[in-house]
């Protein structure tokens, strides 16, 4: 076989489902994985498709770092049912930390003032948001701002962070992919996401179906670092299985 006919069988097969992995192609083809890597490599080059952690896909896994007023567009009605299903973890007298972005504001404004609450946040868009609970102490970090999310991130806030420990870390996310783990598209804000799963008790991770199979610039941590996922009901039943097998609990909210 030569190596254009392994392109194009290649590209057949991904165009047909949509990716491509390099165990399989290697033996389907009977050649090595590092053959295949090398012919993905330049099939990449060419701009017909984009490499991943051990394959393909036919569409770009890399996110972008776009405003929050942009992302608050995006999804709001999958994201406000993923909150309604956050706030169940919640109970009386609880330590929790709101990290940052829109699903996170998104769990802000579900939160009810009836018992008391401590929230860490480095969201300051979450901190105006439950300011008019008169029941919720807030512990807003310092840092570095980041326009475009509206958080904080840097050396101060993740000092902050060193005499704490608390309950529920919720987390929003960029990326979720089953090999990669959880990433961000800013290196600084992973830093901190990390900080924040080293304090807390239990990490749950906020995320509607699309950011599954997408990855941001910065990797936060393996998915064996999560306990508890809640999506919306677009994601696919493989991908909830593959996750429980992790020994993930995933929680799929409907509108």
């Amino acid at each position: 076989m030569t190596v254009a006919e392994r392109h194009e069988i290649i590209l057949n097969e991904l165009k047909e489902n949509g990716k491509v992995n390099v165990q399989h192609l290697s033996n389907d083809l009977e050649v090595s994985e590092v053959t295949i890597r090398k012919d993905l490599r330049i099939l990449e080059e060419k701009g017909l498709l984009f490499r991943t952690h051990g394959g393909a896909t036919q569409t770009n896994p890399y996110t972008s770092d776009r405003p929050v007023s942009e992302k608050a567009k995006i999804r709001s009605g999958e994201k406000n049912a993923i909150a309604k299903e956050a706030v169940k973890l919640i109970g009386e007298n609880d330590s929790i930390i709101l990290a940052s972005g829109t699903t996170i504001l998104a769990v802000a404004r579900q939160i009810k003032s009836d018992h008391r609450l401590n929230v860490i946040t480095s969201a300051l868009n979450v901190s105006l948001e439950l300011s008019h609970h008169e029941n919720v102490e807030i512990l807003q970090l310092g840092g570095q701002l980041r326009p475009s999310s509206t958080s904080v991130v840097g050396p101060y806030a993740e000092e902050f962070l060193n005499g704490i420990t608390c309950g529920i870390l919720f987390l929003g996310v960029d990326g979720i992919d089953l090999d990669h783990g959880l990433t961000t598209s800013n290196l600084m804000e992973a830093s901190l996401n990390q900080k924040f799963i080293e304090v807390a008790q239990y990490t749950v991770v906020v995320a509607d179906h699309t950011k599954f199979g997408k990855r941001g610039f910065s990797r936060i941590c393996a998915l064996d670092q999560v306990q508890h996922i809640i999506t919306d009901d677009g994601i696919p039943s493989d991908t909830v299985k593959k996750l429980e097998e992790m020994g993930i609990q995933v929680t799929t909210a409907s509108q």
